[in-house]
């Protein structure tokens, strides 16, 4: 008989145990893989180095601004680190504070399922990670499918024409989380504190500010994400001036920010993808459960008839 209906049963029960936290991580998935495109819309007026330190000098006169990220999809730019609740919105064509859900609530929202299902919950996101890998890997193990106009026929066939990348996005993914790829530590010194305005003008001179992303703080180090072309690059901010980061390729590969376009496409339909394998294996599953159930239900019924 072989190992074949073995390693079919531990695929289902995989599949089973991490069916929710699965379909959580996939369809979060889905929406991020459309933020890169997204972030490369371009801004309702032009962001220059005098608007945004205007912008800086109005809502943070004291500069205790910790960084900022510009969000061209929602046309603001959000200052951290001010105001009451931490955060200012300013309207990129207005330059006044705005208060608006827009696309940010739902990549953010997405974010937090995707890397927490939404509570302190990394460890069953990382769990869940290394079923997927494991339910890839025991559909090669089990071989080349038979190709049919069937349910079952369409599950295999979507698997194993995407495998390379329904392998290549959870263990990116896995990636992340142990530090693997990431290129190591950035140049420029720990600690040193750049002044925001003079990080604005120290990108101001190399890059257009409609490119950059964000400009924070991240291990110590004031860090700038630029968008060249449509990939988003790293730079560390010195007083000297912007220091080229290692490319961290797992989170790269994993988010699509290596080509905004291409990465975007790829990740949208990989997420469709994995959406048709989780609902196609459960139905499958149910049919295969209610078709056990039915005989038995039929002899009872007789039974019952013939007593």
């Amino acid at each position: 008989m072989g190992l074949k209906p073995y390693l079919l049963r531990l695929h289902r029960w995989i599949t089973l145990v991490f069916a929710l936290p699965l379909l959580g991580i996939i369809v979060s998935g889905l929406v991020l893989s459309l933020e890169p495109l997204a972030q490369r819309q371009a801004p309702a007026a032009p962001l220059t180095e005098a608007r945004l330190l205007g912008f800086l000098d109005r809502y943070d006169p004291d500069g205790k601004a910790t960084g900022f990220s510009v969000r061209t999809y929602d046309q603001l730019v959000r200052l951290s680190g001010v105001g009451e609740d931490g955060t200012v919105d300013v309207g990129l064509a207005s330059g006044e504070e705005v208060e608006t859900e827009g696309l940010a609530e739902w990549f953010g929202w997405a974010r937090g399922l995707h890397e927490r299902l939404l509570l302190d919950l990394g460890w069953l996101v990382t769990a869940s990670t290394v079923a997927m890998i494991a339910l890839a890997v025991l559909g090669v193990a089990m071989g080349w499918p038979r190709l049919r106009n069937t349910l079952g026929g369409w599950h295999a066939g979507m698997a194993w024409l995407t495998l390379p990348l329904v392998v290549l996005s959870p263990l990116t993914g896995l990636f992340i989380v142990m530090g693997v790829g990431t290129g190591g530590a950035p140049a420029g010194p720990r600690g040193e504190r750049v002044p925001i305005r003079a990080a604005v003008s120290a990108v101001a001179r190399d890059h257009d500010l409609a490119s950059l992303t964000s400009l924070r703080m991240r291990g110590g180090r004031l860090v700038a994400r630029i968008y060249e072309g449509n990939r988003l690059s790293t730079y560390v901010v010195t007083r000297e001036g912007l220091q080229p980061a290692p490319t961290n390729w797992s989170r790269a590969l994993h988010e699509g920010n290596w080509h905004a376009l291409l990465g975007t496409t790829f990740n949208t339909l990989l997420s469709l993808v994995l959406i048709g394998l989780w609902g196609t294996g459960l139905v499958i599953w149910a049919r295969r459960r209610f078709r056990k159930r039915r005989p038995r239900a039929l002899q009872s019924a007789r039974a019952a008839a013939s007593g």
